[in-house]
């Protein structure tokens, strides 16, 4: 197989010059880009990619550490990261979790192993004391707001968000709310959304909270032990608007008036939520991905605030 010696004796330059070339260095006369290029064809030769990423110090390629790929929420992240991946020539590797802190430092270190330029941290298993210290071998961004220095963020301020919708439903004149949500008490953004509900409306009744709830499936199981309380809510704010449309499927079914009997509010502004005219807070998933992915190519330990929208359809008295 060719080298990079030979390469730079057939075209009449230097071996410097054809680093520069291979490296897509914009400093090389057309002339001799054009030299080089042509006995690359030549030969057919393909260049060793761990070797090339040795010399320039970087790879090009970014990790995105994300509990799930089948989620709207996520997903919508994600194609923020990808969108400016595609812009700036970046490879991106997803590295899902499935909440397996053991699973998330493995994917850390592939930052320590040079395989990775920078990972984006979509949410977290870990603690930010078993994170910090991969950032010596590498950028490490997420996608919620961290107080520590060593790491930059690209973030919604989801308290506020919680607080203002909590707030929205109590100006509707419902006191009776529910609300559903994805992981434990282990979760920041479960214990945020907690203390919003609490800040708003004081203690939760436990039986108006519903845990696990993940898809459209999971919002047909909230609402099923939801609408046959004793007391029943007359608001419900889920954690996406799939989960919303669950919900909206079986208290139709029960031949419920929406927003009459109940009122719903979802999250992310998702397709299925458009069609149902649901009420939801978009917290621009997608822009969160695309900031967080600036900040990882730019070594940037900047905490950037994306803002969020609520956004008022039928599925809430007016």
């Amino acid at each position: 197989m060719a080298n990079i010696d030979e390469i730079a004796k057939l075209a009449g330059v230097s071996v410097s010059t054809v680093s520069r070339v291979l490296n897509h260095h914009p400093y090389v006369s057309e002339s001799k880009r054009a030299a080089v290029q042509r006995v690359i064809d030549e030969m057919d030769y393909t260049p060793n990619r761990s070797a090339v990423d040795l010399i320039r110090k970087e790879t090009r390629s970014i990790g995105v550490i994300l509990p799930f790929n089948n989620n709207q929420a996520f997903d919508q992240l994600l194609h923020g990261v990808l969108s400016r991946s595609v812009e700036l020539d970046y490879s991106v590797m997803v590295l899902p979790t499935r909440y397996d802190a053991e699973k998330e430092l493995k994917y850390l270190n592939m930052l320590k192993n040079k395989r990775l330029d920078g990972i984006i941290i979509t949410s977290r298993s870990n603690t930010w004391d078993a994170i910090v210290p991969y950032t010596k071998y590498g950028t490490i961004v997420t996608c919620e707001l961290t107080d520590r220095p060593e790491i930059g963020c690209a973030y919604v301020d989801r308290y506020a968000s919680y607080v203002d919708t909590f707030q929205l439903l109590k100006d509707k004149g419902h006191s009776l709310v529910a609300f559903t949500i994805a992981r434990g008490e282990e979760s920041n953004s479960t214990q945020l959304t907690i203390k919003a509900y609490q800040q708003v409306f004081g203690d939760i009744p436990e039986e108006y909270l519903v845990r696990d709830c993940y898809s459209m499936d999971d919002g047909l199981r909230a609402a099923q032990e939801l609408l046959h309380l004793k007391v029943r809510p007359t608001a419900v704010y889920a954690n996406g608007d799939e989960v919303a449309a669950g919900i909206y499927q079986y208290a139709r079914s029960l031949q419920l008036r929406i927003p009459e009997d109940l009122a719903l509010i979802g999250q992310e502004n998702q397709p299925v939520g458009m069609g149902l005219h649901l009420s939801t807070v978009d917290h621009q998933l997608a822009k969160v991905g695309e900031k967080a992915f600036d900040l990882v190519i730019k070594n940037s330990r900047g905490k950037v605030e994306i803002p969020y929208h609520i956004l008022v359809r039928q599925s809430i008295n007016d």
